[in-house]
């Protein structure tokens, strides 16, 4: 069975002191940041269905400190998912994943343009899909456009929003954020988080994250 990371998983109470390291899959292309939030760089990209070693998340929120590979760094744990053994019921408050604190070093990075309040935050569309059903299956809502649409996309920034939540295929972006017209193309484009997405216009859910 396998079971999302959140806040909700780092506030349980175990029987014993120790806590047991915890071995999560990223079930989407997922960014690794230096950071626990939207704001702070990325230092990696984990892929999808890659393995990452969970130390702990924050108690008020969904970011967790993994190691992937060499990298150590911070994710979003909405967007991992950990399996454990039958029976057990459906609650994530029965993953062994401890609490941790986060204090920002005084040369923490944090991505430019990055000051001030997040204006918002994403719609947790592939989040509530995924809770009670098949974790892991491919969102369906991804696509391969044509590399004249990313080439314009890189060319062409715009103003950089930051949202509270990862950016994800499948990610919803809400009203107030205004998205740019690729010409000639179906798509319609938004720096968010630190990188370029492509948006479906009508559902204004991300469909590709140009890297």
């Amino acid at each position: 069975m396998k079971l999302i990371l959140s806040a909700a998983a780092a506030g349980l109470v175990l029987t014993s002191t120790a806590y047991a390291q915890t071995t999560a899959t990223a079930w989407t292309e997922l960014n690794l940041r230096s950071g626990p939030g939207a704001t702070y760089d990325i230092i990696a990209v984990i892929p999808t269905a890659q393995s990452v070693t969970v130390d702990g998340c924050l108690e008020a929120s969904n970011w967790c400190r993994v190691s992937y590979g060499e990298m150590n760094g911070w994710a979003a744990g909405d967007y991992l998912t950990a399996t454990v053994e039958a029976p057990i019921v459906v609650n994530r408050e029965r993953l062994a994943v401890k609490t941790i604190t986060y204090e920002k070093a005084p040369d923490a990075a944090i991505g430019a343009g990055a000051t001030g309040a997040v204006a918002g935050a994403m719609i947790a569309g592939p989040v509530g899909a995924i809770i009670g059903a098949a974790v892991g299956m491919t969102l369906g809502d991804a696509v391969t456009p044509e590399e004249r649409v990313t080439t314009y996309v890189r060319a062409n920034p715009v103003e950089p929003i930051y949202l509270d939540g990862e950016v994800v295929v499948g990610a919803g972006i809400p009203e107030t954020v205004t998205l740019s017209e690729v010409p000639e193309s179906e798509y319609f484009y938004a720096y968010i988080n630190g990188v370029p997405v492509l948006v479906e216009r009508e559902q204004r859910r991300v469909v590709y994250v140009v890297r």
